[in-house]
C-alpha cells in the first residue's frame, strides 16, 4: 500500500499492508486531517517514527464483528491494554501501556489502510460527510474541557489561539452561553471567531483579569500569556502540545494559587452528536482538500499561518 512514512524525514512510499490482530479491524482510509500535532511530530514531538496521522473517516474492510464490515467509522485514537484500572474505568487514554494512533507506538492513518481495536470504532451517521467526520476527534478534545472544569457562566473567559483546535473550542464555548475573548495573531482567522460569538484581540491580552484561560495557541509563548492573564485563584486549561521544552517560573502559580489543568483527548459520542445535530460548523474550517498522492504538498500547505484544516482525500 501507499503510505506517508516519517523517519527523521517524510517520504511517500510503498509498504506492506497491515495485518489486524484478533481484536482489531482493518480500515481503509477515506479522508484524513492534518493536525497541529502532526506538524509537531515532524519536528520531533514524541520521538515518533512510522506512519503519522490520527484524524480520519474510514471504511471497515475486515473485522471479526461482521456488523462492522462496510461501515464508515471514526475512531478513538488511544488503544489501552484493557486490563488496568484506567482501561476498566473508561480512561484508556491514560493506560500506561497504551498505543496512540499515529503518535505513539501505532501506525496512523496517512496510509491506504490501518488498524484499530474494534471497541474504538464509532459508526458515522449517514447525514455526516466523511469530510465532516474527520473533525470528530478534535471536537471531542474541545468538549473534554467541559468535563474537566466546572465553568461558572459568569466567568470571564479567555481563549488563546486562533488555529484549528481553538476554532472548535470557541464553538463549544458559544454553545454553553459563555462570554469570552479570543486572543490570536491572524486577522483572517479571527473574523470567523467573531461569527462564533467571541470578541477578539490581536494584541497581548490584559493581565490578571480572567477566571479561566484556555491555552490552545500551539506555541510556548502561549503559556506566558496564560499565566499573565489569569486572575488569582483562576484556572488555566492547557491544550497545546509541541516539540521541545521551555523554562518557566512556577512562582506566579504558587503565589496566585492558580489551578492548571492539562487537557488532551475526549469522548467521541458527544462530539458525534454535536456534528450530527449541526451545532458545530466545521465546513468553514476546511481550507483545502488534497488527493493522497499529493500529501507532501498538503503538509507544506498546512504549515501556512492563515490555514485552518487541510484534508487528504483517499478516494
Amino acid at each position: 500500500m501507499k503510505a506517508l512514512l516519517y523517519k527523521k524525514e517524510l517520504r511517500f512510499t510503498d509498504i506492506p499492508n497491515p495485518a489486524p490482530a484478533a481484536d482489531e479491524a482493518l480500515i481503509k482510509t477515506i479522508t484524513a486531517g492534518i493536525c497541529a500535532t502532526d506538524l509537531e511530530i515532524f519536528k520531533g514531538y514524541m520521538n515518533f517514527e512510522g506512519i503519522p496521522g490520527h484524524e480520519f473517516a474510514g471504511e471497515v474492510i475486515e473485522a471479526a464483528e461482521a456488523a462492522l464490515i462496510g461501515k464508515r467509522v471514526a475512531g478513538e485514537i488511544n488503544a489501552g491494554c484493557g486490563k488496568c484500572n484506567y482501561c476498566l474505568t473508561g480512561l484508556e487514554r491514560h493506560c500506561p501501556n497504551r498505543t496512540t494512533l499515529g503518535i505513539k507506538g501505532r501506525n496512523g492513518v496517512f496510509a491506504e489502510y490501518f488498524t484499530l481495536p474494534m471497541k474504538n470504532l464509532y459508526p458515522i451517521p449517514e447525514n455526516l460527510s466523511s469530510h465532516e467526520a474527520v473533525f470528530v476527534e478534535p471536537l471531542a478534545a474541545a468538549v473534554e474541557i467541559m468535563e474537566q472544569v466546572h465553568i461558572n457562566p459568569n466567568w470571564k473567559v479567555l481563549l488563546i489561539g486562533d488555529g484549528r483546535l481553538a476554532a472548535l473550542i470557541a464553538q463549544v464555548l458559544k454553545l454553553h452561553g459563555l462570554d469570552f475573548i479570543t486572543a490570536g495573531k491572524n486577522s483572517k482567522k479571527l473574523s470567523l471567531f467573531n461569527e462564533w460569538g467571541s470578541h477578539t484581540i490581536e494584541t497581548d491580552p490584559p493581565k490578571a483579569g480572567y477566571d479561566l484561560v484556555i491555552e490552545a495557541s500551539g506555541h510556548p509563548s502561549g503559556w506566558d500569556s496564560a499565566v499573565s492573564a489569569v486572575k488569582p485563584r483562576g484556572t488555566i486549561v492547557l491544550k497545546s502540545t509541541y516539540a521541545g521544552s521551555f523554562n518557566f517560573n512556577p512562582a506566579p502559580l504558587v503565589i496566585n494559587e492558580i489551578t492548571v489543568t492539562g487537557s488532551r483527548c475526549g469522548k467521541f459520542a458527544p462530539a458525534i452528536r454535536l456534528l450530527e445535530a449541526g451545532l458545530v460548523d466545521v465546513e468553514k474550517l476546511i481550507s483545502a482538500v488534497y488527493p493522497f498522492d499529493r500529501i507532501l504538498e498538503a503538509v507544506e500547505y498546512a504549515k501556512k499561518p492563515d490555514v485552518f484544516k487541510v484534508l487528504v482525500d483517499f478516494s
